[in-house]
């Protein structure tokens, strides 16, 4: 199997002989190759399964209870599971803290982003599966809590702050500013648990590391999710009605008026680009560059599934869903609407290699090391010294040109411009994207 380092070097190679755009050569090669956007749900193997933090957990856990979807027999895949869930969300919000002197930019791509419980309540109670919730407020009823769940079986689904996690080598300043669910599967002789962060091998992470990471964040601390499904094929009916559920309340999502959750949210976030009247306008909160390098970095680590800790933009994942749902439900007019969304996710790919352009001093290195991490983090333990090394390079990179922005002001004036308009036309293809997906059921 090519590994993803691999295949993007090849992807860049017939890129450059054929003229072609990325997203273009590297949509060409996975149909030379066979290789899907995603994963295969019959993959044995943990890691390659994951993408999304939320979906990637669900799915994880699921397989493990040896629930499987009665049309394939196979392990329900992360795709269905986000079709069920209510498929993909859109949103942007630049925040300002003054402690961390610098700004810090959260993109949304999954149906209710920002309430990841509530989704995952959701989810499972379309799926049917019964699901056991524990926050507690303090650390020693929590780790009790996590090691009653494990003894009946686990794995399960913690949510975590990443900094204090400590498997992507964040520095200290980042701290509780966020993170995602992780699947813990087991502990270790030494009273460690195994932790499962998409990794092809689980992570060994002392007992009171993972306690600090799970008391971090207020808004989740100590959050835990078993699930208790039965064991087997979930009911087809159960199943079907849970994809439709979720196809009409991606439609209903995404075709809300709001500019920080649904589809105007990319409209907004084009015109931020260049708009110098607004506070939240990138030329005002970046004046002369300051700050800017980091946000164009932290751009490609959430817009690119292969780069960041957070899954990328989902539209390809999505589209695999749409196929799947297709043959499901009985409705082809779902497969016709994958396509549209492959053309948003070639889009978003485009924005991502556009936020680096040659141009920019030190860009390119630091993308090229944030890749590394990932590759170093899907490895699990093993890989524990490659990701620190890389994050260590990464994060030196980011502080050197915190302040030093290497662009003259004309040239900063054309990225963002040119940024904004790619978002713009990302909105108008996710408009017609969500038009097809509605058509397809009837919306």
């Amino acid at each position: 199997m090519t590994t993803r380092k691999g295949f993007k070097r090849l992807v860049r190679a017939r890129a450059a002989k054929t003229g072609e755009r990325y997203a273009a050569a590297r949509r060409a090669l996975l149909g030379a190759t066979g290789q899907s956007t995603s994963p295969s749900p019959d993959d044995p193997r943990i890691g390659p399964r994951g993408i999304h933090p939320d979906t990637a957990s669900m799915a994880t856990v699921l397989a493990a209870r040896g629930v499987v979807s009665p049309f394939t027999e196979r392990p329900l895949s992360e795709a269905l599971v986000l079709v069920a869930g209510g498929g993909l969300g859109a949103g942007y919000i630049l925040w300002e803290f003054e402690a961390r002197k610098g700004a810090l930019l959260t993109l949304g791509f999954r149906n209710q982003w920002q309430y990841p419980a509530v989704w995952f309540g959701k989810t499972t109670e379309r799926l049917g599966i019964q699901t056991v919730l524990d926050e507690t407020s303090g650390a020693k009823a929590a780790r009790e809590a996590l090691d009653t769940a494990l003894a009946h079986g686990g794995p399960v689904v913690a949510s975590v702050d990443l900094q204090s996690l400590g498997l992507w080598g964040l520095p200290a300043e980042l701290s509780g500013y966020g993170g995602y669910p992780v699947v813990i599967t087991g502990q270790t002789d030494d009273g460690g648990y195994l932790v499962d962060d998409r990794s092809a091998l689980p992570f060994i992470v002392p007992a009171d590391v993972l306690a600090a990471a799970r008391g971090r964040v207020g808004s989740y601390r100590h959050r835990l999710i078993e699930l208790r499904p039965d064991s087997g094929p979930l009911p087809g009916d159960r199943l079907r009605e849970a994809l439709m559920t979720g196809l009409a309340d991606q439609v209903d999502h995404l075709s809300s008026g709001s500019d920080s959750f649904s589809l105007p949210a990319w409209r907004k976030w084009s015109r931020m680009m260049t708009d110098r009247r607004n506070a939240k306008g990138w030329p005002r909160v970046f004046p002369a560059g300051r700050g800017l390098f980091d946000v164009l970095i932290s751009m490609v680590e959430q817009v690119d599934a292969s780069v960041g800790a957070w899954g990328g933009d989902l539209r390809d994942l999505y589209a695999d869903g749409l196929e799947e749902a297709a043959a499901i439900l009985d409705r082809p007019a779902l497969r016709d609407a994958a396509p549209a969304w492959r053309a948003s996710a070639d889009l978003w790919q485009e924005l991502a290699d556009a936020a680096v352009p040659p141009t920019l001093a030190g860009a390119a290195d630091a993308v090229k090391l944030a890749e590394e991490l990932h590759d170093a983090v899907t490895l699990g333990e093993p890989g524990r010294a490659r990701a620190r090394a890389a994050a260590a390079g990464l994060w030196e990179l980011r502080r050197r040109y915190a302040d030093e922005w290497p662009l003259a002001e004309d040239e900063t004036d054309a990225l963002l411009a040119d940024l904004g308009r790619r978002l713009e036309a990302i909105h108008a293809a996710e408009r017609a994207a969500l038009d097809a997906t509605a058509r397809a059921i009837g919306r």
